[in-house]
C-alpha cells in the first residue's frame, strides 16, 4: 500500500499544491511509497446524494483512497474556511477514508485561519473513525517564493508530519496500534 497525497486545489497557481508535491517528496525521502492525486485532473461532480457515487472518477478515486496507507490532503483556505472541493471529495468518497490516518497542508492568504480544517477534521473523525493527525502545516502566503517554500518553519514541519504520518501508518500496519 502507498501513502496518499492529494491536492483538492483547483486554482492552476495552487500554493496548497505546492505544499502537497514537497510532501509527496518528503515521504518518498522517508522511503514511503507514494501516490499523488491532483484534483484539478479529475472530473469529480458535486455530491448530489445520489448518482455522483457511481461517477467512474468518484469510484477509481475511493478505491485509491481505501488503498492507501495514509493520507495528507492539501487544501486551499478560503474565507476562513477549507476550500469547498476538500468538502466535496470526502462527501463523494465517504467510507474509503475509514480508520485511516489523514494530516492536512493548508495554504491561505494570512495567519488567521489556521483553525480552518476542523470542520474537515471532525468530519472524518465522527463519520468514518479516520485517524487525523493532530499535526498538519498550515502557511500563509508569505511562506512562498513562486512556487518554492522559503519559509523554514513550514519546511521542518512538513517534514515532521510526513515523518510522523509514516511511522503511526507503520504502527497500525503491524500492529502497534489497534483500528478499533
Amino acid at each position: 500500500m502507498a501513502h496518499l497525497v492529494i491536492s483538492s486545489s483547483l486554482n492552476p497557481a495552487s500554493k496548497s499544491r505546492v505544499l502537497a508535491l514537497r510532501a509527496q517528496a518528503l515521504l518518498a525521502e522517508h522511503g514511503a511509497a507514494v501516490e499523488y492525486v491532483d484534483l484539478r485532473g479529475l472530473a469529480l461532480p458535486a455530491c448530489d446524494g445520489d448518482a455522483c457515487y457511481e461517477n467512474p472518477a468518484v469510484v477509481e478515486l475511493a478505491v485509491r483512497i481505501s488503498h492507501a496507507e495514509g493520507i495528507i490532503l492539501a487544501t486551499p483556505i478560503y474565507n476562513y474556511s477549507a476550500g469547498a472541493s476538500a468538502k466535496n471529495l470526502i462527501e463523494l468518497t465517504g467510507q474509503a477514508w475509514a480508520r485511516k490516518p489523514v494530516s492536512f497542508l493548508c495554504a491561505a492568504g494570512g495567519q488567521g485561519s489556521y483553525m480552518a480544517v476542523m470542520s474537515l477534521a471532525n468530519m472524518l473523525m465522527l463519520d468514518f473513525r479516520s485517524y487525523v493527525l493532530p499535526r498538519f502545516v498550515y502557511a500563509a502566503e508569505t511562506a512562498f517564493d513562486g512556487d518554492q517554500i522559503t519559509d523554514t518553519a513550514v519546511l521542518d514541519r512538513l517534514r515532521d508530519l510526513t515523518a510522523t504520518l509514516v511511522r503511526f501508518s507503520a504502527a497500525l500496519r503491524t500492529g502497534g496500534l489497534t483500528a478499533e
